[in-house]
């Protein structure tokens, strides 16, 4: 177990996310993500009615197409679940999206267009976090980052994390060029 022994309690709620990278015939990637929430009882709910235990409250999903420098060309947005009426109607702001670049400031341009009553808070958490799904799926399958024109190019996540630090073991190994320690 990665955590220790908890104390004795009761399970409610369950909060899942799954986000999958694909790579299209036509060159371009879609990065998908869904979000579902339930609970482990049923109750009342004034729109749909009885919502029953393991059945979604929030069931959202997202999928951006991007190309090789992650620029978005497509995005669609849908809620399939949610506690009210209303929710579904926010998703075609998200096309403002289109034509937009995932990169250095991401997050905070996603919560800046989307934050608070101008999006859908679980749309907007999957989108922030989509970006380092698009990476993953994008530069990993291309090794992107390792010969740019003929030049080495920095990688864009070097110091995102502890591991990935410039100075950091890892990156003197895999990415020398990028090195900054000693």
């Amino acid at each position: 177990m990665p955590l220790s022994a908890p104390a004795p309690r009761e399970h409610l709620h369950t909060r899942r996310y799954d986000f999958r990278g694909y790579h299209r015939q036509d060159g371009l990637w879609d990065i998908e993500g869904n979000m579902t929430d339930v609970k482990t009882y049923g109750f009342d709910n004034d729109w749909r009615g009885e919502i029953k235990a393991g059945e979604p409250i929030h069931d959202m999903w997202l999928r951006l197409t991007i190309d090789d420098d992650l620029l978005i060309h497509e995005i669609e947005v849908s809620t399939a679940a949610s506690p009210f009426e209303m929710c579904g109607g926010i998703t075609p702001k998200y096309s403002a999206l289109k034509g937009q670049r995932i990169g250095p400031g991401w997050s905070k341009r996603v919560k800046d267009a989307f934050g608070g009553p101008s999006g859908c808070t679980h749309q907007t958490e999957m989108l922030v976090a989509i970006a380092t799904v698009a990476y993953q799926t994008v530069f990993s399958a291309k090794k992107k980052w390792n010969d740019v024109d003929g030049e080495t190019k920095r990688p864009a996540f070097i110091n995102t994390c502890h591991a990935l630090a410039s100075g950091s073991p890892v990156v003197k190994q895999y990415w020398p060029a990028s090195y900054t320690g000693d």
